[in-house]
């Protein structure tokens, strides 16, 4: 059997790297690298030991505890952990491959209906998980107002009806899960991610939300914005959240993830417009929904064509991606399935 070879960029950390063997069903001669920091440097042999002879069935979290019970006292970890070990571990075993394995094209097309945004992220997903496209980073452009609830979201609950009737608010439903997010045109960046499956190999369905914008937070440090992934689903600054992120894995072997944060935000609106509660913010440690979000205009003082520019630009140099659009024949996919699918009242009101 050929040796194993895993990778994993911790999000906001370092790279680490994994070589080893499978022998008789067992991990063999690992070797662990990367560019973090690790004191003492004997250290690192702890962690070759700790992984010698585990079974290679073992989950991360068996993996994890076994690292961390062989680290002698006193070590440290900078910028890596044993999960993230554990990690690059798991997807060497289940063949995982790197952003850099893939031809990427970034997509930044006219503005279309919000209808059709939702079905061309599940046409565009689901294209690429059979193949028929390239990985792809989309950038949505808006020119009408939408409010777009997550999969498993009620309609009555997230919504206020006179309030998005009040300010031009069309309610959608995407196939993603999450919350509700207003999406004013004009005042938000939204962007989607359309990827293989192999991409998040060995990591959780959580761990995969911050790989996937690892990308994204060194776009806004790019502009000075000291950019964090909050677990779940947040990005987040120290002046408070900026968006947050959904994802759907789809049975072609594709992956849809996408990201919408706030360029500006006019928050009494926002109340206005979504039903946002006390039992959604009592863990937020804020006495209001509308002091929640800090937008990106106000943190960099930039445009926001001059934002989604910089984003483009950091997501090219890291991936080598391509400019490319949309094509006729898949545009006319979504049409159809906006026809049939996101245009229905049975689709909006699945969950009433």
């Amino acid at each position: 059997m050929p040796p194993f070879h895993g990778e994993y960029k911790v999000p906001g950390g370092k790279l680490v790297v994994v070589d080893f063997d499978v022998v008789d069903d067992v991990i063999r001669a690992p070797r662990v690298a990367g560019d973090f920091f690790l004191e003492p440097d004997e250290a690192l042999g702890d962690i070759d030991a700790a992984l010698e002879g585990l079974p290679a069935a073992s989950d991360a979290k068996q993996i994890a505890a076994a690292i961390s019970a062989g680290l002698r006292d006193g070590a440290v970890m900078l910028g890596f952990s044993a999960e993230a070990v554990a990690v690059a571990v798991r997807r060497a075993l289940t063949d995982a491959r790197s952003w850099t394995d893939y031809e990427w094209e970034i997509v930044h097309d006219a503005a279309v209906p919000p209808r059709l945004h939702l079905a061309l992220d599940e046409v565009l997903a689901t294209r690429v998980g059979e193949g028929r496209r390239k990985p792809t980073l989309r950038f949505w452009e808006w020119d009408e107002s939408a409010v777009v609830i997550g999969s498993f979201q009620s309609v009555k609950n997230e919504v206020d009806p006179e309030g998005a009737e009040k300010y031009g608010f069309e309610v959608v439903r995407r196939i993603s899960g999450g919350g509700a997010m207003m999406m004013e045109k004009g005042n938000v960046v939204t962007y989607s991610l359309y990827v293989p499956a192999e991409l998040v190999q060995g990591l959780s369905f959580a761990d995969s939300y911050a790989f996937l914008d690892d990308w994204v937070l060194q776009g806004l440090r790019s502009i000075g914005v000291e950019a964090t992934y909050q677990p779940l689903n947040d990005i987040a600054s120290p002046l408070g959240k900026i968006g947050g992120a959904a994802q759907k894995r789809l049975g072609s072997g594709g992956v849809l993830h996408h990201v919408t944060m706030a360029y500006d935000l006019d928050n009494e609106k926002m109340l206005e417009v979504l039903r946002i509660g006390r039992e959604k913010i009592s863990d937020k440690g804020i006495a209001s929904a509308a002091k929640r979000v800090d937008p990106l205009r106000s943190q960099t003082g930039l445009s926001r064509a001059a934002i989604i520019e910089a984003l483009k630009h950091t997501f090219a140099a890291l991936y080598g991606a391509k400019p490319g659009a949309v094509t006729a024949d898949e545009l006319a996919e979504a049409e159809a399935l906006v026809a049939s699918k996101f245009s229905t009242p049975d689709w909006l009101y699945r969950v009433p």
